[in-house]
């Protein structure tokens, strides 16, 4: 039977869902459909593993992104 959590790492658990769901926002995806979001990041997440160049690619890109934060 797995372990209750803790109210710690709850608040921890729900706290790292919010900027998550954050980063969603920021990307501007927040109309999109679950599903399709879903699909965008196993999609991601097949094209990075292994793949250095394209993991760069999107890191770069994100660090532009949370640079301009006055969007």
């Amino acid at each position: 039977m797995a372990k209750a959590m803790t109210t710690e790492a709850r608040k921890k658990d729900t706290r790292e869902k919010i900027a998550l769901g954050g980063l969603i926002v920021k990307a501007g995806l927040r109309y999109e459909k679950r599903a399709l979001l879903l699909g965008l990041l196993i999609e991601a997440s097949h094209r990075i593993k292994g793949n250095e160049a394209e993991r760069s690619r999107l890191t770069a890109l994100g660090a532009e992104a949370f640079g301009n934060d006055s969007e």
